[in-house]
């Protein structure tokens, strides 16, 4: 059993580095790059759920952690609607504030 939750931990991590490979490749897009953010979030979700279980902590943290990417995901979109309306696309070369 505890192999298992070994392996889990290796697949959150390995989880948690392609999604920091996908954020620095897909820098273009800001939809793309909100989606490799959720997908950090989910897996030091997954990370912490694993980990609580073998330690017998409660699990309230990853429930509350939980809520906060939720409202970081909604930020996020807001923003994205909110940018898309403005310049008309998700282009991060668009959303730069110096401009040369």
């Amino acid at each position: 059993m505890l192999m298992l939750y070994m392996y889990m931990n290796y697949l959150m991590m390995l989880m948690y580095v392609l999604s920091i490979f996908i954020f620095s490749l897909a820098y273009k897009y800001l939809l793309m790059m909100l989606m490799s953010l959720e997908i950090m979030i989910l897996s030091l979700f997954f990370f912490m759920f694993f980990n609580f279980n073998i330690l017998n902590i409660n699990e309230y943290l990853s429930v509350i952690f939980l809520v906060f990417s939720v409202c970081e995901g909604c930020l996020g979109l807001s923003l994205m609607v909110y940018f898309i309306r403005i310049y008309g696309n998700d282009y991060m070369k668009s959303l730069m504030i110096l401009k040369w």
